[in-house]
């Protein structure tokens, strides 16, 4: 058994662990670089796309894994879908500003 063998054998129910976090993570490391060459979103927005774009790829080059089986189901996979729309429904929301912390005058 290989290495990517064992660690997509953790699962949580028909979904990889292995999987979702390394999605993830290469999408927070390469936000910066993807910025740089003019994309506009924040690296929150990229994070909160990364599951429905890889859904998107998943549809258009026909791979079907166990969440893009539940999101084309027509019949159930409504978590899927409502998660889904919820993701890009954050990501199309504007960042707020933070505002900085500053010290009180009552101190």
């Amino acid at each position: 058994m290989n290495l990517i063998t064992i660690l997509r054998s953790y699962r949580i129910g028909p979904f990889a662990i292995f999987d979702f976090a390394m999605s993830y993570i290469v999408v927070y490391l390469i936000a910066p670089y993807l910025q740089k060459l003019g994309l506009k979103l924040s690296r929150a927005q990229m994070l909160w796309l990364t599951l429905p774009i890889s859904i998107l790829v998943h549809i258009l080059f026909g791979k079907m894994t166990p969440l893009t089986e539940m999101f084309v189901d027509l019949h159930g996979g409504y978590a899927a879908k409502i998660v889904t729309v919820f993701m890009i429904v954050m990501a199309c929301r504007k960042p707020s500003a933070t505002k900085p912390v500053s010290a009180s005058a009552d101190s």
